[in-house]
């Protein structure tokens, strides 16, 4: 995929997961948050289990007991992720839970970048970059307040 078909995409993403706080919340509203985040989860897994059937990929599940086992980890920071969204919607709202979220997720991957984890390529830590940093912080605080 090129990169400019990759950034359209994940752009789109990006608004999806926007729209997935207040749509939780909701749901938590009429079952409860934790029951809300279960349940997201399981809808959520019926589809990835359909696209990986569909898509005959089904036999890279036989290699999971290959990978390192902080790799297993990906679904439990997508449960919290959940489940703090769930709640921090209904006091910092859409908006503020999209603003965090972002900020937390630049901020991480940065330092993730410069460290060179989990199969990361190392990249420098530029002035540009912690200016970018900074800027999103303080958008944040914008948005939230």
């Amino acid at each position: 995929m090129d990169k400019g078909t990759a950034v359209i995409l994940t752009a789109f993403a990006g608004g999806l997961i926007a729209l997935q706080a207040p749509i939780n919340a909701g749901l938590g509203k009429a079952t409860g948050d934790l029951s809300a985040a279960l349940i997201s989860f399981l809808v959520g897994t019926a589809a990835l289990l359909l696209i990986v059937v569909l898509s005959a990929k089904a036999g890279g599940i036989s290699h999971v007991n290959e990978v390192r086992w902080y790799y297993l980890l990906g679904g439990l920071l997508g449960a919290i992720y959940v489940a703090n969204a769930l709640v921090a919607v209904s006091s910092i709202g859409a908006g503020g839970v999209a603003a965090a979220t972002i900020a937390g997720q630049l901020t991480a991957s940065v330092v993730a970048d410069r460290l060179g984890i989990l199969g990361l390529e190392r990249v420098a830590l530029s002035p540009i970059r912690i200016l970018g940093v900074a800027l999103l912080l303080v958008g944040t605080v914008l948005v939230v307040r």
